[in-house]
């Protein structure tokens, strides 16, 4: 199982998001390259970058910046946000990218997200933000899609995207638990690696997500950011769950 840590970046800034909303946004470092290189110091084996101006507001300010980012870091990195052209994704790619995560413009436009596909093998991931009632929230989790997970997971699934990230549009990561039947549901309808990215309140939740299964398939991988850096737990206590499961982090 992978560990991911996540630098959310809204105005230039790294923040981090009470239940998603970016309207209170608290700032946790002026430069977000400080903030990525100081989760690669805690431990964290993987980032994933949010362009949170790009998916809420489809401002691409942070562009530049999260280029820089990318040629400086020396850790897989996935970028999000506001992907939503071919450009895009080849910017992010040539930049030096890991993988890019397409949320929004998958759901509303799949023909790209397959031609995209066939040209980037293994390159291009999916986010789905998911309701309680397992409609898919878009742009920044201020619209409904009108879609739900199961159907889009299969049709995006034959596209043969790489990954499929998972999280609960607002819900609040440090006072509720996980959705475990979202994650169940992926689980069991897709072939490809499904991530928890929606982060945990706890070290007993990180367990939880290790040990859940469906369909005989686990998790590939798991998203933290708030709860560690509240004080929750730490990067190492975090690996340390992985590898008592048996799971590599």
């Amino acid at each position: 199982m992978d560990l991911y840590a996540r630098v959310n970046i809204l105005g230039g800034r790294a923040v981090r998001l009470p239940r998603g909303d970016i309207d209170q946004a608290i700032a946790l470092d002026a430069d977000p390259l400080a903030w990525a290189r100081r989760w690669v110091g805690r431990g964290a084996p993987r980032l994933l970058i949010v362009d949170l101006d790009a998916a809420a507001r489809r401002d691409g300010d942070n562009r530049s910046l999260i280029s820089r980012m990318l040629s400086e870091l020396d850790v897989p990195v996935q970028v999000a946000g506001g992907i939503r052209s071919p450009s895009d994704v080849d910017r992010m790619l040539t930049a030096g990218a890991w993988r890019v995560v397409m949320g929004t413009a998958a759901i509303e436009n799949q023909n790209m997200v397959w031609d995209l596909c066939r040209l980037y093998h293994d390159r291009i991931s999916v986010s789905l933000d998911v309701l309680e009632d397992e409609e898919l929230a878009t742009r920044g989790w201020t619209s409904n899609s009108g879609r739900f997970l199961e159907e889009v997971l299969i049709e995006l699934s034959s596209a043969g995207v790489a990954s499929f990230m998972v999280a609960e549009a607002g819900r609040d990561s440090l006072a509720e638990p996980p959705n475990f039947d979202v994650i169940r549901t992926a689980l069991a309808t897709v072939e490809q690696p499904v991530i928890a990215a929606g982060g945990v309140r706890n070290l007993a939740d990180l367990t939880a997500l290790t040990e859940l299964e469906s369909a005989g398939r686990r998790l590939a991988g798991v998203v933290v950011g708030r709860e560690v850096t509240v004080g929750r737990f730490s990067m190492e206590d975090a690996a340390e769950v992985l590898t008592r499961a048996g799971v590599d982090s």
